[in-house]
């Protein structure tokens, strides 16, 4: 493990990574709560629902497919299905689990927020960068989540 110390340069670098992806975040948020009412939370989990094949999806799936902790999605879950978004149902081979639907009402705002969603990320993101830096942005994260699944395999 290296223990010198960071160059202004490497600084700056994470400095300015970390101010564009906390303002991204918050400008994608704000975009989807007030065009449609979900958060991201929301969004994030819809988004997983209506792009399976399936008509719904094993609560252990979805939360393994979102690298989610567990109470994290159980409580999103019951604010959604407050909200009419997901239902949840008992899962008919495994009665401790749970399955999860997308309600028409979810899906209906899953589809506009993920227009609101792709023009955010065009206006800030897509047709601000040129195709090479795209690539080299597509590059760097694969590159880091790379080393993610490998230390954590470890």
């Amino acid at each position: 493990m290296k223990t010198e110390q960071l160059t202004d340069s490497q600084i700056n670098a994470w400095t300015n990574y970390q101010r564009m992806r906390l303002r991204l975040t918050e400008r994608l948020n704000r975009q989807l709560t007030e065009k449609t009412g979900l958060s991201e939370a929301d969004f994030e989990i819809l988004v997983a629902l209506t792009e399976t094949q399936a008509e719904s999806v094993r609560a252990i799936a979805l939360r393994c497919g979102l690298e989610w902790e567990k109470s994290r999605l159980s409580h999103q879950l019951k604010r959604m299905e407050a909200r009419g978004l997901v239902a949840r149902e008992e899962c008919v081979e495994d009665y401790r689990g749970a399955v999860i639907r997308v309600t028409e009402l979810g899906r209906k705002l899953a589809d506009e927020a993920r227009v609101h969603y792709e023009q955010t990320l065009r206006d800030y993101v897509i047709d601000v960068l040129t195709p090479d830096q795209l690539d080299s942005l597509g590059d760097i994260a694969e590159t880091i989540l790379i080393q993610f699944e490998k230390t954590h395999k470890a």
